[in-house]
């Protein structure tokens, strides 16, 4: 059987090994090696095909014997066959990943003056791409003619392109930008993938700009590399079919909802269900603090705790594939809402408000109908799907499940 795999410095965050698993039979693992690694790796490492990330996108071109006219033209290459002579050859498919991703967001490039943030490997591509869509690129880097300091002189830029790290998992919160600087955006596309919903992204969500993330770049240049690690060719079909799978596997279960509505119950039911790991926000807190909830609300007050709880969602938000029980006021907080929105499904677990435990919940003893009343809306706000748990928990999370499978299946 033929090893591939994925080459790289830190890969702990990386898809690749379960698209590439969708796409084709060969063994495919991951390669983090140092720079003083590299040379030996890419002459004597047992690998018949490689994908290329960061930071080795440029520098393994050295080792090559020959290489593609998109590898010639952008100076970087994510894909190295190995030849039967032993040979090393570059491809950059790439390039034909994020025209794909351009034709799927149905942001139009062509003509139109798009920002391209960063001039790394990851940008050469970018640039290759809106050049063969007739866009109109501008480069934008630290230290170049077009940088950061100068962006006044862009400010007429149609679309916004990120090819930087800025917003990728584990730095959850940054972004290169600040959209509302620009009057004339029609888009913007982050080639990250994980969060699926960069800084970025989620500002120009609230802003109403059609946006778009890396993930279907990442599938269909795999599916591109793929084909020459096998040598077979591969539907395109497939990219959306595995996407969608992706998406949905790869996000993050989040519950909300009142104050004894069955979160945990449900969460342990989706957990023997799924095999998702489950993080509990109150748990985490009372594991970390020392103390319950309840007892920092009654010792310290309501707006200490929901510091503290915001916090813990911001690391937790940023876990994927993982089943989040919030707590049942995570919702009076906005701020929290893009932290459980950039990697998650929420769900809001409603419960009619006799059924409602109240036991150890200092909040809800005080006065629940009026508790409900206000905190009602802003679960149907941050909710992308809202599951009735008026019959039993096992029912209730049946329905989640049905519905994750639902979205898995659309393309």
């Amino acid at each position: 059987m033929k090893t591939c795999g994925l080459l790289g410095k830190k890969l702990g965050h990386s898809y690749s090994p379960i698209i590439h698993s969708m796409l084709a039979s060969y063994e495919y693992s991951l390669f983090e090696k140092s720079e003083s690694e590299l040379e030996d790796f890419l002459k004597n490492g047992a690998f018949s095909g490689l994908n290329v990330t960061i930071p080795y996108k440029k520098a393994v071109l050295p080792f090559v014997s020959e290489m593609s006219e998109s590898v010639k033209r952008t100076g970087s290459a994510n894909t190295i066959v190995r030849r039967k002579d032993g040979s090393l050859y570059a491809d950059n498919t790439d390039v034909y990943g994020f025209i794909e991703l351009v034709k799927h967001s149905k942001i139009s490039v062509k003509g139109k003056k798009v920002l391209v943030l960063g001039s790394g490997g990851a940008s050469a591509a970018v640039v290759s791409g809106l050049n063969s869509l007739l866009a109109r690129p501008v480069v934008i880097s630290r230290t170049g003619e077009n940088n950061y300091n100068n962006l006044h002189l862009n400010k007429d830029a149609e679309i916004i392109v990120n090819t930087t790290p800025l917003g990728m998992y584990p730095d959850n919160g940054s972004s290169p930008i600040d959209l509302s600087f620009f009057n004339n955006l029609s888009g913007v596309i982050d080639i990250i993938y994980n969060p699926a919903l960069t800084s970025l992204l989620l500002q120009a969500e609230s802003l109403n700009i059609p946006h778009i993330g890396g993930l279907y770049m990442l599938v269909a240049q795999a599916k591109k590399s793929a084909e020459l690690f096998s040598g077979e060719k591969i539907p395109d079909e497939k990219i959306s079919q595995i996407c969608s799978k992706l998406s949905v596997s790869m996000k993050n279960i989040v519950l909300t909802g009142m104050p004894g509505c069955g979160k945990s119950t449900i969460a342990s039911i989706l957990n023997r269900e799924t095999r998702r790991p489950i993080f509990d926000s109150d748990s985490v807190i009372e594991k970390t603090y020392g103390t319950r909830p309840s007892e920092i609300i009654t010792k310290r007050g309501e707006n200490a705790f929901r510091e503290i709880e915001t916090s813990v969602l911001k690391e937790l938000g940023k876990k994927s594939a993982s089943i989040i029980a919030t707590g049942g006021g995570a919702v009076t907080r906005s701020e929290n809402y893009p932290l459980l929105h950039q990697n998650g499904i929420i769900v809001y677990i409603k419960r009619d408000i006799k059924r409602l435990a109240t036991f150890d919940r200092p909040l809800s003893q005080n006065n629940l109908e009026l508790l409900f009343r206000e905190r009602a809306p802003l679960y149907e706000k941050f909710a992308d799907v809202v599951i009735d748990n008026d019959s039993s928990a096992e029912i209730a999370a049946k329905k989640i499940i049905n519905y994750l499978k639902i979205q898995e299946e659309k393309v």
